[in-house]
């Protein structure tokens, strides 16, 4: 006697689980605004589009890289939603890169003698580098707001002595709000000292 309510709770248990996920599988958000990503180098540009940096005398040269991300999402959305585009992280890719060798560098120990003058004590070497990777470009930042639809992101560019004469494409992507993958890529041409472009 109790089989038959047993098997009709079940039945109207089921019954309603489904009609709550077929329910709840129907509702959709409104889309974001799209993003753009428009770079901002400052660095001399050719004709057909490279982008050209003189190499610094020193072993390594150091170059802010800075892009836009144009949105209207802040224009288009409640006031608590008007941050996202900031917590977007944005990922940054070099096809050069260089290896460390086993010293990585020094450091010079100084002290005072009694009549106050500094004296180098020690010298300890930074080792146990070897075949390291340092990549040329940082690898991630986040965009902070400049004006109500333009976010900035920036990123070091750091080439080494050895890449003079190379091309280098740094590749600048992420993940908008809708979950779409935007990737964009620049070119930059190194030039040693004496090179001329």
């Amino acid at each position: 006697m109790q089989r038959p309510y047993f098997l009709y709770t079940v039945s109207l248990f089921t019954f309603l689980t489904c009609l709550i996920m077929i329910q709840g599988c129907q509702d959709e958000y409104p889309a974001f605004d799209d993003i753009e990503l428009v770079y901002n180098i400052s660095l001399p540009q050719d004709e057909n589009g490279f982008y050209h940096l003189p190499l610094a005398d020193s072993w390594q040269t150091i170059k802010r890289l800075s892009a836009r991300l144009i949105s209207m999402h802040a224009e288009n959305r409640d006031s608590w939603q008007r941050d996202l585009v900031e917590t977007i992280m944005i990922y940054w890719q070099s096809s050069h890169y260089w290896v460390l060798d086993d010293t990585l560098g020094y450091i010079v120990k100084r002290g005072l003698t009694d009549d106050l003058k500094y004296v180098n004590y020690d010298t300890v070497y930074v080792w146990g580098f070897a075949g390291q990777i340092v990549p040329t470009v940082n690898s991630q930042s986040y965009p902070a707001n400049t004006k109500p639809t333009i976010y900035e992101v920036n990123t070091v560019f750091a080439p080494v002595q050895s890449m003079a004469g190379d091309t280098v494409t740094v590749w600048t992507y992420f993940w908008d709000l809708n979950t779409h993958y935007v990737e964009e890529k620049v070119q930059i041409i190194l030039h040693g000292r004496l090179g001329s472009f």
